[in-house]
């Protein structure tokens, strides 16, 4: 039995290294806010985006919001992106458990890729237009 101890080690030690990093919760009211969102079904295969009156209070306000830059091209700095409140390596668009909120940002200044959280501040806007375009922009 103790020959087998060094081994059941050696087992642990390695499962324990491939686990997936757990990221930063970056939940905030203000993410709680844009959770509201959701969509109705207003005829067959038609869905309507609904924004609650909770949410519709921040529209075109300037607000903070800590998250993470999802790339949408390949490169090093980006000036257009998606913004969520978990990092890419949690594959938002895989479909696999909840996918959260996400931001369409737009910058005057380029923002350098890091897979650390960053703090944005900008004009949030909804879009309630009806479109194929993001909800929401910064």
């Amino acid at each position: 039995m103790k020959k087998y101890i060094p081994i059941l080690l050696v087992l642990i030690s390695i499962t324990a290294s491939a686990q997936v990093a757990v990221h930063t919760e970056m939940r905030t009211a203000t993410w709680s806010l844009i959770g509201l969102k959701y969509d109705k079904q207003v005829k067959p295969l038609v869905w309507q985006a609904v924004f609650p009156p909770e949410l519709k209070a921040i529209n075109n306000k300037v607000i903070e919001l800590p998250g993470y830059i999802i790339p949408t091209k390949v490169g090093n700095s980006f000036s257009e992106f998606m913004f969520s409140m978990v990092p890419v390596a949690s594959c938002p668009y895989c479909g696999t458990g909840d996918i959260p909120s996400m931001i369409e940002v737009k910058t005057l200044k380029l923002i350098n890729w890091t897979e650390e959280p960053i703090i944005l501040r900008g004009k949030f806007i909804i879009n309630n237009s009806g479109d194929s375009r993001s909800a929401f922009f910064f």
